[in-house]
């Protein structure tokens, strides 16, 4: 019983860490998939849709069953916000990273797009969602992240530097060096390098924006399963639209039995659906921080993966600005973790009761939380009134010291006590 105690034990404390390994192998096959995908020349406009369209399959029989007591009323402001979260995410955020993975790699994509919670920090700011006051460390930390982040990806930007050789790739690379006409080849392959980066840039920060609009709408339609399910049918309207307008052949439409089929799929139902319950999972209960200290996993898998299957190239520029980008990364997760902690704190202090004295001083009660008074009441604690603690409201109190025990809360609650009531037992 023992051995089967410790194993449960340890198989829910090694769960979290499991299931976000996971996701990141899958996102990490999302990339490679759909870089080869793209390689063979179908359009990223074409898959966007598809993507989405998987998506909203995936989603909707879950939103529908789970969540047909608790969605609330569709009105035409929340309407308009689906309409433009659909365009910044299926539209503008996918169908730019798609664009940005063409022409760079999914290395590439990886490391910029953990520029993320820097990019979503300074539009909060902005939007004064965040408040950045920057006598506090944690605060410090955010913005100098923000910078690094930014410098990495500006060194990412305009500085490739000489090739990386991995063992297993220099035979590949150097038949590929001889079998083209480099200076011409060169010249272009740094122009649609710049283009990648920039579109790559702007997709994260159509993704940051997401974010942002997603947590007020989230405030109005608080039905998380059903928002997702409408802002990726929404978005797949846009994207088929959107593909209309760049792509006039009809052939491009064209999906069979292929590689195609198969980005589009994984895309949509793995990276789209099961990630989302999954991480959804996590984030309950560790955290976003937590969840969000993974992504570099998925650089680094991307890395190794696309070396293996595409001869992915790895440039010391690259290398270079990944590391200053997860350094900036964990620098603003540190200091939004401190952030999270302090709240954290402020919720715990317990809540206070004020009576009067018999001289007329104003009195506090400190009390605990629900959680404890059940505790005390399944316990069956022998109260005493004198275990009721009571300070002067202008006091000045450690906050160690005004967290009282069980048995107080549990008294002042069920008994009703008051200073003059205290008085009287005392006499």
């Amino acid at each position: 019983m023992k051995n089967q105690g410790s194993r449960r034990k340890l198989f829910q404390v090694c769960k979290p860490y499991a299931a976000m390994i996971s996701l990141q192998f899958g996102y990490a096959g999302m990339n490679i998939l759909t870089k080869f995908s793209l390689n063979q020349g179908m359009s990223h406009y074409v898959l966007v849709v598809y993507r989405h369209a998987f998506a909203t399959l995936s989603i909707a029989p879950f939103a529908l069953i789970l969540e047909r007591k608790v969605r609330p009323r569709m009105t035409f402001a929340i309407f308009m916000q689906i309409f433009v979260l659909g365009l910044l995410g299926p539209v503008i955020d996918q169908n730019f990273y798609y664009a940005g993975l063409k022409f760079t790699s999914p290395t590439f994509s990886c490391a910029m797009s953990n520029m993320l919670p820097a990019m979503t920090f300074v539009l909060a700011v902005i939007c004064r969602m965040e408040k950045l006051d920057l006598k506090k460390v944690r605060c410090q930390a955010k913005v100098v992240g923000t910078l690094v982040t930014v410098a990495g990806a500006m060194l990412m930007t305009l500085y490739k530097g000489p090739i990386m050789e991995m063992v297993w790739t220099k035979h590949m690379h150097a038949q590929a060096h001889q079998a083209v006409d480099v200076p011409v080849a060169a010249d272009s392959a740094d122009k649609d390098w710049f283009k990648g980066c920039i579109f790559l840039i702007i997709a994260t920060l159509a993704w940051a924006s997401l974010f942002i609009l997603q947590a007020a709408a989230l405030r109005r339609y608080n039905a998380p399963l059903s928002l997702t399910s409408l802002i990726c049918f929404v978005g797949t309207l846009q994207a088929i639209a959107v593909t209309f307008v760049t792509e006039h052949r009809l052939s491009v439409w064209r999906i069979g039995w292929d590689m195609n089929l198969l980005a589009a799929a994984y895309a949509g139902i793995v990276t789209s659906s099961i990630a989302y319950y999954v991480q959804g999972l996590v984030i309950q209960d560790k955290g976003p921080v937590f969840a969000s200290a993974f992504s570099p996993l998925m650089m680094i898998l991307v890395a190794i993966m696309g070396s293996f299957i595409l001869s992915e190239k790895i440039y010391l520029g690259g290398i270079i600005g990944a590391v200053l980008i997860v350094v900036g990364l964990y620098s603003v997760l540190w200091g939004k973790h401190k952030e999270n902690k302090e709240k954290t704190t402020e919720a715990d202090i317990p809540v206070s009761i004020k009576g009067t004295q018999g001289d007329g001083q104003v009195m506090e009660i400190i009390e605990l939380d629900e959680v404890e008074l059940e505790k005390a009441k399944s316990g069956n604690k022998v109260i005493d009134a004198a275990d009721v603690a009571i300070i002067p409201v202008n006091a000045s109190v450690p906050a160690n010291h005004m967290k009282v025990n069980m048995e107080a809360r549990y008294h002042a609650r069920l008994k009703g006590i008051t200073e003059r009531e205290r008085e009287r037992e005392t006499e």
